[in-house]
């Protein structure tokens, strides 16, 4: 299934794509796509519904997060080799963990604001994943049960505020609109190979990122394992997954946005992302 929030901002309805690509109101179904929603039960209770009785929804519509209400946006740094080889940074040995403020989040689609006085405003395409069901200690061998799908998130970051000013990367992660999610959550079911997508970013037209989930260091199976040991992922927790290469911050010299840019970008069977920047 592909599951979507739509509507305007802070009305979201609950929603999934159908076969033939239209866009179904589950709003009789379901109150939201949420953690109740993507759990198993949940997702058990939409697979048995037939989506061609429901409405389909005619006209533009605005997507927004894919998953509403998320308790925690959990981020990975660092974990593709050829990203880490561009940024001169060391293969880590394990995980590097750090968090988005889920203020942050925002429909794929929606503009993404340049702080005032921002210099270093970089992109980042990287594959995300839902929790379905409450993850605590769990084996890599057991540790994909826990994914209730996948979804696109664009982790933007200002490299000023995480890398030169002190204290941690979620200040230059956190700002609102810093992490564009969606268009809709693709149920796992649905993603045979996580670990065989390819991922792909434009700015103003031009190809800057290309990559594939074959070169992440560490698999979606085993950072979920790894994070359960040092916290209890909980039903509509989002991960995301860290960035191939092409970034801003890797270019020779750096290559950071500015107000008007557009950034279009993709995954494998998880849809596209567009946004334009615009200063606040």
């Amino acid at each position: 299934m592909k599951l979507v929030r739509f509507g305007p901002l802070g009305q979201e309805r609950p929603g999934a794509i159908d076969a033939d690509g239209q866009l179904r109101d589950l709003s009789q179904i379901v109150a939201d796509i949420d953690a109740t929603a993507v759990s198993p039960e949940g997702l058990a209770k939409l697979r048995s519904v037939d989506l061609k009785s429901l409405p389909v929804v005619h006209g533009k519509v605005r997507f927004g997060v894919p998953v509403g209400n998320v308790p925690n946006l959990v981020c990975i740094g660092l974990n593709y080799t050829d990203h880490a080889e561009e940024t001169n940074a060391p293969i880590p040995k394990q995980p590097i963990i750090f968090n988005k403020h889920t203020g942050a989040l925002c429909g794929p689609n929606d503009q993404v604001i340049l702080p005032p006085g921002s210099r270093k405003l970089d992109w980042e395409v990287e594959l995300a994943f839902v929790i379905g069901k409450t993850c605590w200690h769990v084996s890599e061998e057991e540790a994909l049960d826990y994914v209730a799908g996948y979804t696109i998130l664009n982790d933007i970051s200002e490299r000023e505020y995480q890398i030169e000013w002190e204290g941690q990367w979620t200040k230059g992660k956190s700002y609102p609109t810093f992490a564009p999610c969606g268009p809709w959550l693709v149920t796992s079911d649905e993603v045979a190979d996580p670990q065989k997508l390819d991922l792909w970013l434009d700015l103003n037209g031009e190809r800057v990122q290309t990559g594939t989930t074959i070169r992440m260091i560490f698999s979606i199976r085993t950072l979920v394992a790894y994070l359960s040991r040092f916290m209890r992922l909980v039903p509509g927790d989002i991960v995301t997954t860290g960035t191939p290469p092409g970034v801003g911050l890797g270019m020779k010299p750096n290559r950071f946005m500015k107000d008007g840019d557009v950034m279009k970008l993709g995954i494998t069977g998880l849809g596209e992302q567009e946004q334009l920047l615009k200063a606040r």
